[in-house]
């Protein structure tokens, strides 16, 4: 057994769903120079992204080990690129995240402390104010202000200008969380994990869907149910900031989909995904 080769690999690899916005993904980027873990690679699967976001890319690859999937703009192709992304992945737990949503420092030792065989993760993510997130610095990332939440925020809550405010307090205290309720079942794609053999035993993200709204997780997450890989609530854990933009449609055609593939056909495995047409 060479246990020197192995030693090279990371033990987590993110992946980080990318289509444009480089200013944002230089934040993001930033904020993963912070973590607290630091055994990771990160990939970028990148559906189809213009030349400025190969440039932020280019910018961290000192910072840590940093792989760039592209394809060509074809329309919404995320689970393709993302499923390309786990074919690349050298390590056997994966995060997912969205490549506008900032992670905390403790976001990646959340994930990785709180895994557990035959468990999916499900963390949770603050919609932050237009005010909030333009006023976002690579300065406030390093230094970690960003991270701080305070009573403006507070205020914008009540005013509906920030959402889901209270996602954005850690809480360390497993009893705690019980106590308050603090559980979720449902996956975001924008903030979850699982190991990377859960992912191959369903085939990884169905390629059928055409746009967002339920195919980079619902789908995911139901047909991980039926191979008995049950969700575990990271809610006030794997902290993350989802910096605003104007609201993105839901694709009917894709909430079609998931309507036709639940409860009635029962396959865990889709058939194009990882590995296409399987039966």
């Amino acid at each position: 057994m060479n246990s020197g080769a192995q030693s090279d690999l990371p033990r987590l690899s993110l992946i980080i769903a990318v289509y444009n916005k480089p200013e944002i993904l230089r934040f993001v980027l930033e904020a993963c120079k912070r973590q607290l873990f630091r055994d990771f690679e990160v990939i970028l699967a990148d559906d189809g992204s213009g030349p400025q976001v190969r440039g932020v890319a280019d910018e961290y690859q000192a910072a840590f080990p940093l792989v760039h999937l592209w394809h060509e703009d074809r329309g919404w192709r995320k689970n393709t690129i993302m499923n390309q992304a786990i074919r690349e992945a050298k390590s056997d737990y994966l995060v997912f995240i969205d490549g506008d949503c900032i992670p905390s420092g403790n976001f990646l030792l959340d994930h990785w402390s709180e895994r557990e065989a035959g468990r999916v993760l499900l963390g949770r993510r603050m919609e932050t104010s237009k005010r909030w997130s333009n006023s976002l610095s690579l300065e406030r990332i390093r230094s970690g202000e960003f991270e701080r939440i305070g009573w403006r925020e507070f205020g914008e809550s009540l005013r509906g200008e920030f959402f889901r405010f209270e996602d954005g307090i850690r809480i360390p205290s497993k009893l705690l969380r019980q106590l308050l309720l603090r559980h979720v079942e449902g996956m975001l794609g924008c903030n979850f994990s699982a190991s990377k053999k859960d992912l191959e035993a369903v085939n990884g993200f169905d390629e059928m869907y055409d746009g967002p709204g339920c195919g980079e997780d619902s789908d995911l997450q139901y047909r991980l149910s039926l191979i008995g890989v049950r969700g575990k609530s990271l809610r006030n854990l794997a902290i993350q900031f989802h910096v605003h933009h104007p609201a993105t449609k839901t694709s009917q055609s894709s909430w079609d989909r998931f309507h036709t593939v639940v409860k009635p056909q029962q396959k865990a495995r889709c058939e194009f995904g990882l590995v296409k047409n399987t039966s």
